[in-house]
């Protein structure tokens, strides 16, 4: 964690002069942000009556505010407190080229409830845990974070509060809470220390600056603003591009002969499978709404080989809940505004609050899948996704939400035969594209990428159903079932 060095009182004259130079080659700096790929965020935290607010007013009139966005947050809304606590923070993330200035951020509630409840340490060091990993996220798929803590002294806090008390046109700005604050100084320090230094780490560190005098903190966070984006420009110099792999590698060969010893011969009659669809239907509807009741959400994410019939085990699926309550994100390709964001970003935005569901037909997995065997991302960041898949799900899951998952298997020669079946209906045949018969001759590969994917993200709170789909009854059968038997032990734990 970089120190504050104490400096004397700048004069007026120098502070100018030096504003001056740093404004031009701010403003520089965001030309060049739009010419590379990551974004840049700037925390400003500190004791109250550090000057937070005056310090990001006096950044965004040096920059040009074209490419800014400020952030403050407040108490959470009736709407975010129904999602999981990160869904409001993914959602006001500015997009690349863009620097985001936070006068309040992801620390914010945490102190705040601190100041005001004195929670043990040990859910303050906790707290700050899902902070730091919520950050490596962020720093590891190409945000530039900048974090600065504002040093100010109880004494000097005490003053600063007492000048704007004194003044008629400032008194309105001390608050009850702010004097609180002045009286818990010590305690409220401590806890401070222990989250920075918890959340400091390569990508996201903690950088201390001198608040005491404005004209000199004002320098000091623009000069520490221009220095890491530098650091960050080097560093994405040396990345290489992504490129498709020439020879696909498991990392866990366990994953592929759990899929591969899938049998897929299971066959339902039609008979049969009438009365079970309506047993099974009543069952998931009856399970469905009992944990809408008790404020959970549910997650259904549907994977599988092109032609395993995710669209009708999804028509059967959603037909046991009232349209109302659910909606259903078909994932393609992602938009050049999707492109400019973390690839988990467009997932968050459609994450479903407490009470309602969402059915993802693709998700994710991508990454894992098509992206790492297409060369879409480079080998580091689709290595780190599944960790990065795993916190996803666990912040859902530690939130409330119930996550279903399902791989749909067909063989190869089941596949074919469907595809060309598409091929010489016409109602079907939308559903083939050269894309289709690509992934087809990648089977082995793929094959390779579903192992791993099944052998590194499948968590007891989020486990993966494998569905023999061969026969699109038996398949359909098995997702009602497994979805109301994972909601009904989910609502019993």
């Amino acid at each position: 964690m970089a120190k504050a060095t104490r400096k004397q009182r700048l004069t007026k004259k120098v502070y100018q002069a030096r504003a001056k130079q740093l404004r031009a080659r701010l403003v520089q700096l965001q030309v060049e942000l739009k010419q590379v790929p990551f974004k840049v965020l700037l925390i400003i935290a500190g004791p109250e009556g550090a000057g937070r607010g005056n310090l990001l007013n006096t950044l965004a009139e040096w920059l040009d505010p074209r490419g800014v966005e400020t952030f403050s947050y407040h108490p959470p809304t009736e709407s975010e407190q129904v999602h999981p606590l990160q869904w409001r923070f993914w959602r006001s993330l500015p997009g690349i080229g863009r620097i985001g200035l936070y006068a309040g951020s992801w620390y914010t509630e945490t102190l705040r409830e601190e100041a005001r409840n004195k929670r043990a340490l040990a859910h303050v060091a906790h707290e700050a845990e899902r902070i730091r990993d919520f950050e490596r996220l962020l720093a590891d798929g190409g945000t530039l974070i900048v974090k600065v803590w504002l040093n100010l002294s109880k004494e000097a806090q005490g003053r600063r509060l007492r000048t704007l008390r004194a003044d008629p046109l400032t008194a309105w700005r001390v608050t009850d809470e702010d004097w609180h604050h002045h009286r818990s100084y010590k305690r409220l320090g401590k806890t401070a220390r222990l989250i920075r230094r918890i959340t400091d780490r390569p990508g996201a560190r903690w950088h201390e600056v001198e608040a005491e005098d404005e004209r000199a903190r004002d320098l000091a966070v623009a000069q520490l603003l221009l220095a890491q984006f530098r650091q960050q420009q080097r560093h994405f110099a040396r990345l290489r591009p992504p490129v498709a792999p020439a020879v696909v590698e498991p990392l866990r060969p366990s994953g592929r002969r759990r899929l591969l010893a899938l049998p897929l011969d299971q066959e339902l009659a039609e008979r049969d499978y009438d009365a079970l669809r309506e047993e099974w239907l009543g069952r998931l509807s009856r399970a469905a709404r009992a944990a809408f009741a008790a404020g959970r959400s549910l997650v259904f994410v549907f994977e599988g080989w092109d032609a395993a019939g995710k669209g009708g085990a999804i028509r059967r699926l959603t037909s046991a809940v009232d349209p109302r309550d659910y909606s259903v994100i078909s994932v393609a390709k992602p938009t050049p505004e999707e492109k400019h964001a973390h690839y988990l970003w467009r997932f968050w935005r459609d994450v479903p609050r407490d009470g309602r569901m969402a059915v993802f037909d693709r998700s994710w997995y991508g990454r894992v899948l098509v992206e790492r065997l297409e060369g879409f991302c480079r080998e580091d960041e689709w290595k780190r996704a599944y960790g990065e898949i795993n916190a996803f799900e666990r912040e859902l899951t530690d939130h409330g939400a119930i996550v279903i998952k399902y791989w749909l298997h067909i063989s190869h020669a089941e596949q074919l035969r469907r595809f060309r079946e598409r091929a010489t209906t016409p109602h079907k045949r939308h559903k083939l594209n050269d894309e289709d018969w690509r992934n087809r001759r990648k089977r082995a590969a793929y094959e390779i990428a579903v192992g791993d994917m099944l052998a590194l993200t499948d968590r007891p709170a989020a486990p993966w159903h494998l569905i023999p789909a061969d026969d699109k009854r038996y398949a359909r059968i098995e997702v009602l079932s497994t979805a109301a038997r994972q909601i009904e032990a989910a609502l019993e734990d």
